[in-house]
């Protein structure tokens, strides 16, 4: 394998988070088959092919996704060194580094880290997203202020941490229209034999959702289980299977997939955590994050984002 050309693995790195060789094109101001020709001979370098074709869309494959964690961290400290460069001492913004772990739905790690942004300081938020064992690891070497979770601290972990719960949300059934209709009535047994839609593994709401089936005495038809939040709603919205997601953030699952609300539950919830290393929070942003949940109350999360 050859020396990497780091012009091609930033033209790469583009493409990946732009999501396609056409946007990428836009922003770096290069027709696509200039693009297309350099990520080529960075495959060709690697021995390796980045994305697989997906229809007319590409796709990182497993390598490219390596390739791509590596380059984004490059890439991200390049741009963080240019941007301290650029600031005096005195005029430097606020860093606070937030790993999320990749099973807590973006709104909802959105909402959580919005009173950060209301601080008189100016700040700079680096946010990483990632399986929780990865982030942890990060947070014992200190890459990471807090760690957005979804559940507390693993009792096996080998990483000494702190959870620091901000909030509690129950849980709304979702499917498209169609299948809404017919599964609305007799809720929640008429999801007895129905699609459904399941959260990976790692999701802590995955094993409280199957407790509550259990309880229930209800057997769904498992059409799929997905690690990626946002993919399982695609499924969802296309007719492929009835899904959950924080009943907190139902107005705008509707709005934004089109889908139809079937039932609540409050006895299957999610829980939001703020790890940290530090028992007693001290950074600016952490402090404002955990009042603001205080102020909501521990378990008046579906409350307080409904007000913002």
């Amino acid at each position: 394998m050859s020396a990497i050309n780091y012009k091609h693995l930033h033209y790469f790195w583009v493409v990946a988070k732009c999501g396609g060789i056409g946007r990428a094109s836009e922003q770096l101001h290069l027709t696509p088959q200039t693009i297309s020709g350099q990520i080529t001979l960075l495959e060709e370098s690697l021995g390796a092919a980045l994305f697989d074709r997906v229809g007319r869309h590409i796709a990182l494959n497993e390598t490219g996704r390596m390739v791509f964690s590596y380059a984004d961290e490059i890439f991200s400290l390049g741009e963080e060194l240019e941007d301290m460069l650029h600031h005096r001492p005195g005029d430097r913004p606020l860093q606070f580094s937030v790993g999320v772990v990749d099973s807590v739905q973006k709104s909802i790690a959105y909402m959580l880290l919005e009173p950060a942004l209301k601080l008189p300081e100016t700040l700079r938020m680096v946010c990483r997203e990632g399986k929780l064992s990865t982030l942890l690891a990060g947070l014992a070497i200190q890459s990471f202020d807090i760690v957005i979770a979804d559940g507390p601290m693993p009792p096996n972990s080998n990483v000494r941490g702190y959870s620091h719960l901000l909030g509690e949300s129950g849980v709304a059934f979702f499917a498209a229209p169609d299948l809404a209709r017919q599964l609305k009535k007799g809720f929640p047994h008429s999801l007895d034999g129905a699609p459904f839609l399941l959260p990976g593994e790692d999701a802590a709401l995955r094993p409280r959702l199957l407790r509550w089936f259990d309880r229930e005495r209800i057997r769904p038809r498992i059409a799929g289980e997905f690690d990626d939040g946002a993919l399982l709603k695609e499924f969802g919205a296309a007719g492929a299977g009835v899904f959950c997601m924080p009943s907190s953030i139902a107005a705008q699952i509707k709005r934004q997939y089109g889908v139809a609300e079937i039932g609540r539950s409050g006895e299957v919830t999610e829980q939001f955590y703020a790890i940290s290393v530090e028992r007693r929070l001290s950074h600016p942003a952490v402090v404002a994050i955990s009042s603001a949940a205080r102020k909501r109350g521990a378990r008046a999360i579906r409350t307080g984002l409904r007000q913002n």
